[in-house]
């Protein structure tokens, strides 16, 4: 099998320029394959059963997904050199599907710690013992944070809002969101009266926000408006000075809050898509299983019998 390996290793190096480090990664991968192969099995004899036997071994020996995921590639891209030289009839690995990584499940915030931020944001703004422009980034600052949890709104759309997506009489936002879809967000009535507050307050500073293209939360920037990294920035900063662990907050993280909370309160699975902007319902079912697991987490903790 060697001059095979070498040969395929000889191409990848001169059309791919290739790394040592990868050429040494596929001749690791290639030769535990055939290490795994029956002694007399040639070349050409090797087929689709081998290749998912040698998969399984990998399983039952502990490999990683990703090193399963990669060992098959290397087998794929062999193989696929071998038939074009003609040593092999077919690519017995070509009908192989990857492994893939099962999903991650979101970091998702407490109740309990989105109230602690909304609190501590709450003071912030109300504090009058200080400068006029800190209030200002405060009041700002409470009323972003307001309207994330209350909406779930990606931190895009919300810094980019302007004041003609707002409906104030219905309590509603006009959301155009990723892929030019659009969708209409209930905002409640604790975040609209956050707004209202905040818009008669940027008023009796002078800074008017009275046209449907203003940005409500805007800024000198290039942009017009407050960017995405200044608002996550200032969220870590109020997170780090009230004992949360800055690293596990984000605006992100906040939007998985929101639909996790929901959902967990009873809330359709249908609406709460419809209020994220995804695309597929699977996408958003993957907060049904932070919900499946925070269960069997609160049966192993404290039912009597799950330490038995």
């Amino acid at each position: 099998m060697n001059q095979y390996v070498e040969s395929f290793l000889e191409m990848i190096a001169a059309e791919r320029a290739a790394a040592d480090n990868t050429l040494i990664s596929y001749r690791t991968d290639l030769n535990q394959f055939f290490d795994f192969l029956p002694k007399s099995c040639a070349v050409d004899q090797i087929n689709v059963d081998h290749i998912r036997g040698f998969l399984a071994y990998q399983v039952a020996m502990g490999a990683e997904v990703s090193t399963q995921a990669r060992r098959l590639s290397a087998l794929k891209q062999f193989f696929k050199f071998l038939h074009q030289e003609k040593y092999v009839a077919n690519n017995p690995a070509d009908i192989i599907d990857s492994p893939r990584k099962p999903r991650p499940l979101p970091k998702i915030m407490s109740i309990d710690e989105v109230n602690q931020l909304l609190f501590a944001a709450k003071n912030n703004a109300e504090n009058t013992k200080q400068t006029a422009a800190k209030i200002q980034k405060y009041r700002r600052f409470y009323c972003l944070l307001e309207i994330l949890y209350a909406t779930g709104l990606r931190v895009s759309e919300l810094v980019g809002l302007r004041l003609g997506q707002v409906r104030l009489d219905e309590g509603m936002l006009f959301i155009k969101g990723k892929g030019g879809r659009e969708r209409l967000v209930p905002l409640g009535y604790a975040a609209l009266d956050i707004l209202q507050d905040y818009l008669a307050f940027m008023k009796l500073q002078g800074a008017e926000i009275t046209k449907a293209a203003d940005y409500i939360f805007a800024s000198r920037g290039a942009l017009g408006h407050m960017t995405r990294q200044g608002f996550a920035k200032e969220l870590k900063l109020l997170a780090k000075k009230i004992g949360l662990d800055s690293q596990k907050i984000s605006p992100h993280i906040l939007r998985h809050a929101f639909a996790s909370h929901l959902l967990a309160n009873g809330a359709d699975l249908r609406a709460v898509q419809q209020m994220l902007g995804h695309a597929d319902i699977s996408t958003t079912q993957i907060y049904t299983h932070i919900l499946d697991e925070r269960l069997k987490q609160l049966v192993f903790e404290h039912h009597p019998l799950a330490k038995a």
